[in-house]
């Protein structure tokens, strides 16, 4: 299996270009790079800019001297090694290089926060046969390695690492437990089982940096079927409903509910806060410097909780105690919270598993007098 820590094609190329020879290439590239700084960032526009520029270094690399006598192999690696040195200087300025990515990236990852609470294989069908821990996890590391990468070729791999891992589960599995494979319909959603347990992070700006600056010309086969793929899975997580899943849509949406419980950061706290110098001094305080105070998230994740800027050596006895006693509560509340949904989860799970049992039609009126019971 190939794997992202190959980096002998990178190594070779900045090597060649070490050589006096290739002076007017590096003057190329350094010239194309610095042209991105005085343009406004634009994904699509970008992408073909940087698919135009590789088509033409491609032909200069292939004319010039130093790559006269070379193979097509060596070649090759010198246009990676170009794709990883220009990928990597623009990362900033090519990944996750608008709002709306970032947004996309944020629901997604949200999403999944949520479905990883209560999702389980049967829900998407996914056959008992092909129900392998241990492979899964083995899929789901090489899927979490994708935002460790600048250079769309690394990012590339590690889909391509992953899909390996389920394509031998699958295959494994026709061997010994007599599965008939199902081709597509028995690898999209153990894919879509890996990335919900994965969560890889920005996955939807990982995939778009692979569909816009990966040399077009690697972008089919085996790699362009896996990353069809992942894009596909990402698409079925943001749409996904109770309609999508083996689920009744009250226990879909009771889950979700529960999930965002489990996930939600209050909006609320009682602190306690005296008066503090402009860098966050806290002083001891006294039965009348209780405060309502709201606390409010900024732009980069950070808070104003008044306590997140003072040092160790700031807090006063009463300070300590006042963080420990927050502490034990917020952790009792927690562990009941999670139990709570464990056991929401589980009960839901082993009905819907016993109603399975039943004979048909059985399902449904249980269903019905259970709503009616409610009512």
């Amino acid at each position: 299996m190939e794997t992202v820590t190959h980096s002998s094609p990178f190594d070779s190329f900045l090597d060649r270009m070490r050589n006096p020879a290739s002076l007017d290439l590096v003057r190329s590239i350094k010239s194309f790079i610095v042209s991105f700084s005085y343009t406004a960032s634009n994904p699509e526009t970008n992408g073909k800019r940087i698919q135009e520029f590789f088509q033409t270094m491609e032909d200069a690399i292939r004319d010039h001297p130093l790559w006269a006598s070379s193979s097509d192999d060596e070649t090759d690696n010198a246009l990676e090694g170009l794709e990883k040195y220009v990928m990597t200087k623009l990362h900033s300025r090519t990944f996750a290089s608008t709002p709306e990515d970032v947004k996309i990236d944020a629901e997604i990852s949200e999403k999944i926060s949520l479905l990883q609470t209560f999702l389980r294989p049967q829900h998407l069908d996914i056959p008992s046969a092909l129900q392998n821990e241990a492979a899964w996890l083995l899929a789901e590391k090489e899927l979490k390695k994708i935002n460790a990468f600048k250079a769309p070729r690394d990012k590339l791999l590690c889909i391509i690492n992953c899909s390996r891992v389920i394509n031998n589960l699958l295959l494994n599995a026709s061997i010994s437990e007599d599965h008939v494979p199902g081709g597509a319909d028995d690898f999209l959603p153990v894919l879509i089982y890996v990335t919900i347990k994965a969560n890889p992070p920005q996955l939807h700006s990982n995939l778009k940096s692979i569909q816009l600056y990966r040399r077009q010309s690697k972008l089919v086969s085996e790699a362009a079927y896996y990353l069809t793929n992942l894009v596909s899975a990402k698409s079925f997580i943001l749409d996904l409903n109770a309609k999508s899943l083996s689920i009744e849509e009250s226990e879909f949406m009771e889950s979700m509910e529960a999930a965002r419980l489990v996930n939600r950061v209050p909006q609320e706290t009682v602190t306690t806060i005296d008066n503090r110098s402009k860098f966050g001094k806290l002083m001891d305080p006294g039965p009348s410097t209780l405060l309502h105070v709201k606390t409010q998230t900024n732009i980069n994740g950070g808070s104003n909780y008044p306590y997140m800027e003072a040092e160790a050596g700031e807090l006063t006895v009463g300070d300590v105690e006042r963080l420990l006693s927050l502490y034990k509560d917020v952790v009792t509340k927690y562990t009941s919270l999670c139990n709570t949904v464990r056991h929401l989860s589980v009960s839901r799970t082993q009905r819907h598993d016993e109603s399975l049992r039943e004979p048909n039609g059985t399902h449904k009126d249980t269903c019905s007098k259970e709503t009616e019971k409610r009512s």
